[in-house]
């Protein structure tokens, strides 16, 4: 929903609020985005006119001027616009995960019943072979990655997201690498096969 460059404004302060056109809302009071600078939560929407938006607005949402942001609207005029009031929420939770690498006893086994749940809820296991193929082949686009294992795109990186909401692969700007804790991850599961 956000560019890395309005992620990292809302998250120094100098962006307050986000204007869209959608059909309908397509976020509510109190949800919180996870963005490249950390989580956003949603303050306030409304439903506006949009000839309401002034120079003052556009500049609060990142935008040099009013007909600036008015360009960056998608979809029919006709289409509500809404006014996002956001603010910075706290860092992504997932990076300290990501740098945790305990994973002894409890953390170890919750890990492995979590994979194996997500295994089992599929037509085949994929989580560990997901996670070798993100550690041999880091930087890869994902439409290549999701090719090599004979999966569409939009599903492959799905799969990703939940290893990665796990703290165990890192998005790149072009394709995924393992965390510090996937990478042990499979250290752990490579020592238990021998």
């Amino acid at each position: 929903m956000f560019t890395s460059a309005v992620a990292n404004a809302i998250a120094d302060g100098t962006v307050n609020v986000a204007f869209r056109r959608w059909s309908k809302a397509r976020v509510h009071v109190g949800t919180s985005i996870t963005t490249s600078a950390g989580v956003v939560l949603i303050v306030r929407i409304d439903e506006i006119d949009p000839n309401s938006i002034s120079n003052d607005d556009a500049r609060a949402a990142g935008a040099a001027s009013r007909q600036e942001l008015l360009a960056t609207f998608r979809g029919s005029e006709h289409l509500p616009v809404f006014r996002i009031e956001v603010r910075f929420h706290g860092a992504d939770p997932r990076e300290s995960l990501r740098a945790d690498t305990d994973l002894d006893g409890d953390a170890l086994r919750d890990l492995d019943a979590t994979l194996r749940r997500m295994d089992l809820r599929a037509d085949t296991p994929w989580t560990t072979s997901y996670l070798e193929l993100v550690a041999n082949r880091p930087g890869v686009r994902a439409a290549d990655l999701a090719a090599s294992v004979g999966s569409d795109t939009a599903p492959f990186k799905l799969r990703i997201r939940k290893l990665k909401n796990l703290g165990l692969t890192h998005s790149l700007d072009v394709g995924y690498r393992l965390s510090p804790r996937g990478r042990h991850y499979l250290e752990i599961s490579a020592k238990r096969l021998r």
